[in-house]
């Protein structure tokens, strides 16, 4: 049974780990809180890949005063050698007695084995502590280790009649600055951001990531753009090859024009062919590719085309919508392309589990409710 100072300690450990929310990948974001008789005395969190893991963070923090402590961790211990030593180790050599987990690391080297190993070594573990919330904050990092695809967050921006641009195309901008600014966050703590080649060649986006000053230092890691393109028709021109990061273009073509591939890839893009399915990109093989690549998070902003092929395709895991106080009328651009439904319980359906107000804006996130 946990106590109330083990759900206070456990709830510092999630607000340490979400300050790695920008910074950590391909890593999970874990933070660490290490006690003595119900009063702090090391903690940690996570920074960067490479850089040393919460646990170890905390217990620099702690020194001496470890041994006998309590170590509260957001995800279970590791207890294998990746780019650091395990922290099983650390915490073995520094004798703590009681280790409490969020959530098991579902990364197969780990996956239950941390927790043996520091039982192993005669401490107390205990698992499951603020396990949703845990769950939540590396969701894309848990679902890329349990069924080798990141998280994909669809994000989607229209009116109260639920359009997103006028019949001739304009949309700029339907929502606010506010909410375009919120955008950005979501761009900055992805792996990646995703898009078709019809919105590189309507819009020209750049898709990087452009945060206030106040937030945008020290510089971002800028999340890798990727751009489905099955007949390679991206501009060399197109903005999204400005502000740094890599751009990669994702083709069916087995064999690119090598005159128009040394264009792109002068640019700085990386191409890559993957299998067609009818005439398109197959998604779910971009999305294996996408973890193959360490990608956790996978933002979407695309036209109505490919939003709607992720959702008709059940591969969308949340629904990311930003809704404007307005209203465009029956002749504007539909929110995404499905098929004609012929009976209402064929209907995509969607569980609400945030709503929150942005400037005259609301966002609204969904996740699919067979999930």
């Amino acid at each position: 049974m946990f106590s109330d100072f083990d759900r206070f300690a456990m709830q510092r450990a999630l607000t340490l780990a979400a300050r790695g929310l920008d910074t950590t990948d391909p890593n999970p974001r874990v933070g660490c809180v290490i006690a003595q008789r119900g009063r702090i005395i090391g903690e940690g969190w996570h920074e960067r890949a490479g850089e040393a893991h919460a646990e170890v963070a905390a217990l620099r923090a702690a020194g001496a005063q470890a041994t006998g402590a309590t170590v509260y961790v957001t995800l279970e211990p590791c207890c294998h050698h990746g780019r650091t030593p395990p922290c099983v180790e650390a915490l073995s050599a520094a004798r703590v007695a009681r280790v409490v987990y969020a959530v098991a690391d579902p990364n197969p080297l780990v996956n239950g084995q941390g927790a043996e190993a520091l039982r192993a070594a005669g401490i107390a573990v205990e698992g499951g502590l603020l396990e949703r919330e845990a769950a939540e904050l590396n969701a894309g990092f848990i679902k890329r280790m349990r069924y080798g695809r990141p998280f994909v967050r669809v994000k989607l921006a229209m009116s109260l009649d639920g359009r997103t641009a006028l019949a001739n195309g304009e949309s700029r901008w339907i929502t606010g600055e506010e909410a375009r600014t919120d955008v950005q966050r979501w761009r900055a703590r992805s792996s990646a951001v995703l898009t078709g080649v019809g919105t590189v060649l309507a819009d020209d986006p750049r898709l990087g990531v452009r945060l206030p000053v106040e937030e945008a230092a020290p510089p971002r890691r800028q999340p890798l753009r990727v751009v489905l393109d099955p007949q390679l028709r991206t501009p060399v021109a197109a903005r999204l090859f400005e502000g740094g990061g890599e751009v990669l273009i994702l083709t069916t073509l087995a064999a690119p024009d090598d005159a128009r591939a040394a264009e792109l890839t002068a640019r700085g893009a990386r191409l890559e062919s993957l299998p067609a399915e009818a005439g398109r990109l197959a998604l779910p093989a971009v999305l294996e590719r996408l973890a193959e690549l360490e990608m956790n998070e996978v933002l979407v902003e695309a036209g109505a085309t490919l939003a709607g092929e992720l959702l008709r395709q059940s591969l969308a895991d949340e629904l990311l919508l930003y809704v404007a106080p307005t209203l465009l009328g029956p002749g504007a651009r539909a929110l995404v392309a499905l098929p004609e439904l012929q009976e209402l319980k064929d209907a995509v359906s969607f569980t609400l589990i945030e709503t929150h107000p942005i400037g005259a804006d609301l966002r609204l996130r969904f996740v699919p409710r067979a999930a």
